[in-house]
């Protein structure tokens, strides 16, 4: 097996769990109801841009292709950072709401580990940068 199939494989590895990490990310959404508010469904536009543009990398992996998903992953890194602080804003409304008085080191404990978990949105973040990685040194990114 040569060093390219090698590599095209691991490409193709990396989009694949890409998607499967976005179409999970819909999934989870759904099933905990993330859409009682419009800003609850900003996840869920964003995962379904990644879903397409990932399958477009893995139907088709040209240059325009590539450097779309670059730019696409780019946003939804930009949404993954934007989840994570709506959570830690979310739960520390809420630690501040029941706990007035509570200390700095109460306050920190429970916007970090509140109700709104942060990692969840991290997993757009995660997904992109698979998807950015798996562009990386791509034989179709080679020069015009």
């Amino acid at each position: 097996m040569t060093a390219d199939v090698i590599l095209a494989r691991l490409r193709r590895f990396l989009l694949v769990i890409a998607g499967l990490l976005l179409a999970g990310t819909i999934l989870e959404l759904w099933v905990i109801n993330h859409t009682e508010e419009a800003i609850q469904w900003l996840p869920f536009i964003l995962c379904g841009v990644g879903l397409v543009v990932v399958g477009a990398a893995l139907l088709r992996p040209q240059r325009p292709v590539l450097i779309g998903v670059r730019w696409l992953m780019s946003v939804l890194i930009a949404g993954s950072v934007f989840g994570v602080i709506e959570h830690i804003e979310s739960n520390l409304g809420f630690v501040l709401e029941i706990h007035p008085n509570a200390t700095t080191e109460q306050i920190l404990t429970g916007a970090l580990g509140g109700a709104s978990p942060l990692l969840a949105p991290a997993m757009l973040g995660l997904a992109a940068v698979l998807a950015i990685a798996a562009t990386y040194y791509h034989p179709a990114l080679k020069g015009r």
